[in-house]
């Protein structure tokens, strides 16, 4: 597959082992003690080189809570990481007082320290210095208080990334579920269930399965009504809206199928029927994909210009400070980073 950097990664010293950019996430929240015990595992280590964006002194508490064995070391750009396993490199941004840390509590210091530290990981992505980039979580409320307004990463993503079309992917296990609506009303995510918004969905599925080594996806599509309307007498979106979106995406040399009842589609997904499936709204993806694991699923935003696979939880204000947080959400995304910027090279 042909790259889609903005520019070529010419600067790598170890082209097999990709280079990513690790946002710090929300400094009050579990992010940063996840990051010290994640950017350990030796399955992670064998597959990259992460580099943390962030306030250095906030990840080396972090390191003291979790006491993990690492080295922590600063450094001034992205060619200078290290391949070495017990270390974590962090280009610091020295945006936040690690002393005033209030963990636990919405801020909206730990809001603008988030937002600058995803900012800074894009900007390094899209200048072709980093490979990916993998994001901890954020706050929202934070990141309002601190006078950004977004709805969540991928609205932040796209805006920074020259606002693209762009949809989320879930993964999870053998499941992949894409959206055609996402944090809006279910009012409006079901007038956006028309087929312009569902072919462009389709289209990003299918480039975003195929970043993982699937050449040919089979994509199915689930209905927006109980049964996908059965036949009109629970609606008429699929027979309007759906089916004919289904209908254009297959003569346009898609593989795609539906509508399936949203019952049964994802786990006829998940048993390996289909490669992915798209949900018409929210919670009709993320109940499924979040039941399989919160802890161990993967947010991938697709078409932006950049990799950015995220942790499929939030924040986790209430065991931050503990060193007990469970860190196999963003081990998993570190690892599917990899993959897809293996793949895509």
């Amino acid at each position: 597959m042909l790259s889609r950097f903005t520019a070529p990664l010419t600067d790598m010293t170890v082209p097999t082992k990709p280079i990513l950019a690790v946002t710090l996430g929300d400094a009050a929240g579990s992010g940063p003690e996840l990051i010290t015990k994640a950017l350990l595992d030796p399955e992670v280590r064998a597959v990259c080189r992460p580099l943390v964006v962030g306030d250095a002194a906030t990840l080396r508490a972090a390191r003291a809570i979790t006491g993990v064995a690492a080295t922590l070391r600063v450094i001034a750009r992205p060619a200078d990481v290290s391949d070495d396993a017990a270390t974590i490199d962090v280009i610091d941004l020295a945006n936040l007082d690690a002393a005033q840390l209030v963990r636990g509590q919405i801020s909206a210091t730990t809001g603008r320290a988030a937002y600058e530290s995803i900012k800074r990981a894009v900007e390094l992505t899209l200048a072709g210095e980093a490979h990916a980039v993998v994001t901890s979580a954020i706050n929202k409320a934070a990141l309002h208080a601190a006078g950004y307004l977004y709805d969540g990463h991928t609205e932040l993503l796209a805006d920074l990334c020259g606002k693209p079309k762009v949809t989320m992917m879930l993964v999870a296990g053998k499941l992949r579920v894409c959206h055609v609506s996402t944090h809006v009303s279910l009012a409006t995510a079901i007038a956006r269930a028309r087929p312009e918004r569902i072919l462009q969905v389709v289209q990003l599925a299918h480039d975003g399965v195929r970043r993982l080594g699937i050449e040919r996806p089979h994509i199915a599509v689930a209905g927006l009504n109980p049964h996908a309307g059965e036949g009109g007498l629970f609606g008429t979106e699929e027979i309007e809206f759906i089916a004919p979106a289904i209908k254009e995406a297959n003569q346009r040399g898609f593989h795609v199928s539906g509508p399936f009842a949203g019952d049964t589609v994802f786990f006829r997904t998940l048993q390996g029927e289909f490669d992915c499936a798209i949900a018409m709204y929210h919670d009709q993806g993320h109940v499924a994909a979040k039941m399989l694991g919160i802890w161990q699923g993967v947010n991938v935003t697709l078409g932006l210009p950049i990799i950015r696979t995220s942790v499929e939880h939030g924040t986790d204000f209430t065991n931050a400070g503990k060193g007990t947080g469970d860190p196999r959400s963003l081990v998993q995304a570190l690892k599917l980073a990899a993959v897809m910027a293996k793949v895509e090279k």
